[in-house]
């Protein structure tokens, strides 16, 4: 076992991936002699040269057309968006020709393209910077979409996604990239969880808080500081966003009958919407109250200054749980959470 940030585990994770398999190609814009602008490909290109490990112009379409060529000749590409905003010039590509080409093909086409996101909100950063898009790819059959949170997931699912013959966006929260964990670099593939395995970061009895990506510590912190005041939360990480676990999930909201389930994406039509409706499917039988969404505002997303108001965090999750549990809370002052219908 190794101690290593996120972003040191991923690129531990592309270097093994390149020398697994000599079909395995990087794709992106500063990838190669800078290391990315996170510094995740860094070292690579010394390593295994300038046909495996290649800088692209700026033009995200070209970037995903060009790794959809490779993949009709057998290779495996590897995509790096720069920046989670930036993945819009290439949604025409994913949604149209990779998420498509195996289906269109009678399963004759694979395509092993892993597309590589820095993602989500926390850094500061400028517009543009600190998209949630999720939703949009989650909601186009043909993709599966992960999301990790620990840099072990960081190392195993990024190789498990270029192993992978089906198209992967591959979501990587950038405000958790200097975020240290243990990873075990000598682990097999084939030991490891699958990749659209949950994962039950933290049991508890009380209440269910679903969550991915960064909001998994946000929600592990929350459950930490509701156990000082006789709460016990389980905490849910998805880690694959589509498909989902279901089985995971289910299991645990029959256990405690409540659930909150938090992200930073915009509420309406979200992530947390589509859990919430196949929990009410699979367990409204063993539902105590009805299931909460704590998420991002329905606004674009805010300048730097602001964004610590737009993204969720303990005390709103904490809130959500007061409700379910019919506490004193910000909608009632009282005990009548039930009866608003749990919205925020």
């Amino acid at each position: 076992m190794a101690e290593m940030t996120l972003g040191k585990a991923l690129n531990a994770g592309l270097r093994q991936a390149l020398r697994d398999d000599d079909k395995v190609v990087l794709l992106g814009e500063d990838i190669g002699t800078l290391g990315g602008v996170f510094r995740i490909t860094d070292g690579l290109l010394d390593e295994f040269g300038a046909k495996r490990i290649i800088d692209t112009p700026l033009a995200e379409s070209g970037i995903v057309g060009t790794a959809v060529g490779l993949a009709f000749r057998g290779y495996r590409p590897v995509v790096e968006i720069q920046f989670d905003g930036f993945v819009y010039p290439a949604f025409d590509q994913i949604v149209s020709q990779v998420a498509k080409l195996h289906y269109r093909t009678q399963g004759r086409v694979k395509m092993p393209i892993t597309i590589r996101i820095p993602w989500a909100g926390g850094i500061g950063a400028a517009e543009h910077h600190s998209e949630s898009p999720e939703a949009y790819f989650v909601h186009t059959a043909g993709l599966r979409v992960v999301a990790v949170s620990n840099p072990q997931d960081a190392y195993t699912c990024l190789r498990q996604a270029i192993a992978s013959d089906d198209p992967v966006i591959f979501f990587e929260p950038k405000r958790l990239y200097h975020h240290k964990g243990e990873v075990d670099l000598a682990a097999s593939l084939a030991d490891a969880p699958p990749m659209g395995l949950a994962r039950v970061a933290r049991s508890g009895t009380d209440a269910t808080v679903i969550t991915y990506g960064a909001m998994v510590g946000t929600a592990l912190d929350a459950a930490a500081a509701a156990e000082d005041d006789g709460l016990s939360l389980e905490v849910i990480d998805l880690r694959s966003l589509s498909p989902v676990d279901y089985g995971t999930v289910a299991a645990s909201v029959r256990r405690t009958g409540r659930v909150v389930v938090a992200h930073e994406a915009s509420r309406e039509a979200g992530m947390a919407a589509e859990v919430i409706a196949s929990i009410t499917e699979l367990c409204f039988e063993y539902l105590e109250s009805p299931p909460l969404r704590v998420t991002g505002h329905d606004i674009p997303y805010p300048p730097a200054k602001l964004e610590k108001h737009h993204l969720p965090d303990l005390d709103r999750i904490l809130d959500a749980v007061d409700r379910l549990m019919d506490r004193p809370n910000s909608l009632s002052g009282a005990t009548d959470a039930g009866a608003n219908g749990g919205q925020r």
